[in-house]
């Protein structure tokens, strides 16, 4: 499809056989984070007008899903992992085991491509940071989060989100 295809094409702007058609001829990879996490980069890129992380998380909260940023709006509603199967489900944290796997698979030498990821320091720098940042929140605020990435969290394996409990 050259002649729609280019990098800011959407998938949406296709008709349906010319969807399944490509999906069917790609491998498709998602990447996906807790999204918990992913509010937490939002808010440290100052992709807000926030003061401090609990107001930012309650524009969020009012700004709802249909009206919210890609950078927290809810995987499932960006991605559609119950329409695209995807061949590979590609979690932060995990990423230099992940693609090592992937880019293998692909008949690539894996080591040569990668560039060094600290995943373990990630994880550890994340749950901590995690951590404080969730206890600046009210109760209400974390159910409420709770509910709005509801749908990921059932979707995508994310067990050791705050989000979770």
């Amino acid at each position: 499809y050259p002649r729609r295809h280019a990098p800011e094409t959407k998938l949406s702007e296709f008709n349906l056989t010319e969807i399944e058609t490509m999906l069917g001829s790609y491998t498709k990879v998602l990447f996906v984070r807790d999204p918990f996490q992913r509010l937490i980069s939002a808010f440290m890129q100052g992709m807000g007008s926030s003061p401090s992380f609990s107001s930012f998380v309650q524009d969020v909260l009012d700004s709802r899903q249909h009206y919210a940023s890609e950078a927290w709006k809810p995987l499932v509603s960006l991605c559609r992992p119950c329409l695209v199967q995807y061949d590979y489900v590609v979690a932060f944290g995990y990423l230099r085991q992940e693609l090592g796997h992937l880019l293998r698979r692909a008949g690539l030498p894996a080591g040569s491509l990668l560039p060094e990821f600290s995943d373990t320091q990630a994880r550890w720098t994340y749950s901590w940071l995690s951590e404080q940042m969730f206890s600046e929140l009210s109760l209400q605020q974390k159910q409420q989060l709770s509910h709005f990435y509801r749908w990921d969290l059932s979707a995508f394996p994310f067990s050791s989100s705050l989000l979770t409990d």
